[in-house]
């Protein structure tokens, strides 16, 4: 039996469905500026759950968007709220904080990202802000291999452990959403070395073909996938909301573990889950890798 970190589930989703507000393009971003104490609360309950990882609600916290409401001067409040709020749900609870970095433009969107250069920058900024309040970095949602550099660049000599998780198409888990092969993230692996290795916020059925062609990769890896029933043309759009994307109803706690305990025996060792994937999925798969002897850590 194996050793298993298991991730929470749905941060911004997760919050945005709690808080009853409409959506907006600010995402979980407008919901902890009004209800700061929400992000906290969401991030005791995956650790009640059984997750052992707390993801801070950074992911689309960029000057990017702020920019767009006027309120660029609060990106470093925003991110101090952001794992400070991980900090207090951790306390009694244990477990880790991982520092989310998400697309610094749009998510799915490898077309827009700037250079890795530019982008490097970026990310170091976030990186330093969140200083000592985290205990390892988490990339997300990366869609070419473009997008990889930039944040692998920007995450450089920080620190901390950092695990890269990937987001291949919905329907051929072998490539980006780029199109790129998945494989051409290899030389980025071995350039920057990142601790591990994930896919992530894609439907759990492309993970396995995802992780097939991580696990040659010599690092940790696993994967966390999203409840969507796909990923609409509209939310491809300037400024999406989440309501333009629709949740899958046949993805229940136990069909969900189902898949994460299959790429547990692909050798995953790194499990959770992504939007609209809640605290129920994460008790459900908590509680089958306890009666398959795995340890949770």
């Amino acid at each position: 039996m194996a050793e298993i970190t298991l991730l929470d589930g749905s941060i911004g989703q997760e919050l945005v469905n709690r808080s009853g507000n409409q959506p907006t393009p600010l995402w979980s971003t407008r919901v902890m500026m009004d209800q700061p104490e929400l992000v906290r609360e969401v991030h005791a309950e995956y650790f009640r759950r059984g997750a052992t990882v707390a993801t801070t609600n950074t992911y689309a916290v960029h000057r990017s968007r702020l920019v767009r409401e006027g309120i660029e001067d609060q990106l470093a409040q925003l991110i101090h709220t952001a794992v400070s709020q991980a900090d207090l749900a951790r306390a009694g609870n244990g477990g880790r904080i991982a520092g989310a970095l998400g697309p610094l433009l749009a998510s799915y969107r490898p077309d827009l990202e700037p250079d890795p250069e530019e982008a490097g920058r970026k990310f170091a900024e976030l990186v330093a802000l969140m200083g000592d309040g985290v205990d390892l970095i988490l990339i997300e949602t990366v869609s070419s291999v473009m997008e990889a550099e930039g944040a692998l660049r920007g995450t450089a000599g920080c620190g901390k452990p950092v695990w890269l998780a990937l987001s291949p198409m919905d329907e051929d888990g072998t490539r980006l959403r780029s199109g790129e092969p998945l494989d051409q993230i290899a030389p980025l692996v071995e350039r920057y070395k990142p601790q591990a290795v994930l896919i992530n916020c894609t439907r759990p059925e492309a993970v396995p073909a995802g992780l097939e062609i991580l696990s040659g990769m010599g690092l940790p890896y696993g994967a966390y996938a999203n409840g969507f029933t796909h990923i609409a043309e509209g939310f491809l759009q300037d400024a999406p909301t989440v309501d333009s994307l629709a949740q899958r109803h046949d993805l229940s706690p136990e069909a969900y573990a189902d898949h994460a305990m299959a790429w547990v025996e692909q050798g995953a060792t790194i499990v959770g889950g992504c939007c609209e994937i809640g605290p129920d999925h994460i008790e459900a798969l908590a509680r089958r890798l306890e009666s398959a002897g795995h340890r949770i850590v």
